[in-house]
């Protein structure tokens, strides 16, 4: 038996003190090629959903480990509102939207737009717009649609680009910025 279960500590308590006195003494990233290498003590995602209501605002990784409850938390948080269909999301997206909103330097959290979409979502978007993917990633859990009000399409899609770590699409007349952690690629305008 360790110390932790014999002082009757969760893990989950420990890890949210951690969390929150770790935020105050977080280094500062120059750029997200570091954080995406696990140079950072901790990972946090910032997003609200203007389809649900809901918002998330949390640690999800400390010290080299995704925490698994939280990653729960976030898959929940990313579901295809329409059909109420949740997956298990990359979490190595997440790691961009992170590492992205950290280069912005902006406390406001992402607008979450898209995130896990099922084949019957993706088909009926699909059949109302030629900007949406046969073959999404959406749909495997690995892409997110984000907008934040306080920066541009262009600044959130030169902060992702940055990050060289998967692909970003410019939405700029629908306002949005798709992100991915498939290949390395760019798109829009």
């Amino acid at each position: 038996m360790t110390d932790l279960q014999l002082n009757s500590v969760s893990r989950r308590g420990l890890l949210g003190v951690f969390a929150a006195t770790a935020l105050v003494a977080a280094p500062t990233y120059t750029n997200a090629f570091g954080l995406l290498k696990g140079a950072g003590d901790i990972r946090r995602i910032r997003m609200y959903s203007g389809r649900t209501g809901e918002s998330i605002d949390t640690i999800y990784w400390i010290e080299g480990e995704y925490i698994p409850e939280v990653i729960k938390e976030i898959n929940n948080f990313m579901r295809d509102w329409r059909t109420d269909d949740v997956v298990k999301m990359d979490p190595r997206n997440f790691d961009i939207m992170a590492a992205a909103h950290r280069l912005m330097d902006v406390n406001e959290p992402y607008m979450l737009l898209s995130g896990y979409r099922s084949a019957k979502t993706n088909a009926m978007l699909r059949s109302h717009s030629k900007g949406v993917a046969k073959n999404s990633l959406h749909m495997k859990g690995q892409a997110a649609d984000l907008r934040l009000q306080s920066r541009s399409v262009g600044q959130m899609a030169k902060a992702a680009t940055a990050c060289s770590a998967g692909g970003v699409g410019k939405y700029s007349r629908s306002n949005f910025v798709h992100m991915d952690c498939g290949p390395v690629r760019s798109w829009g305008g």
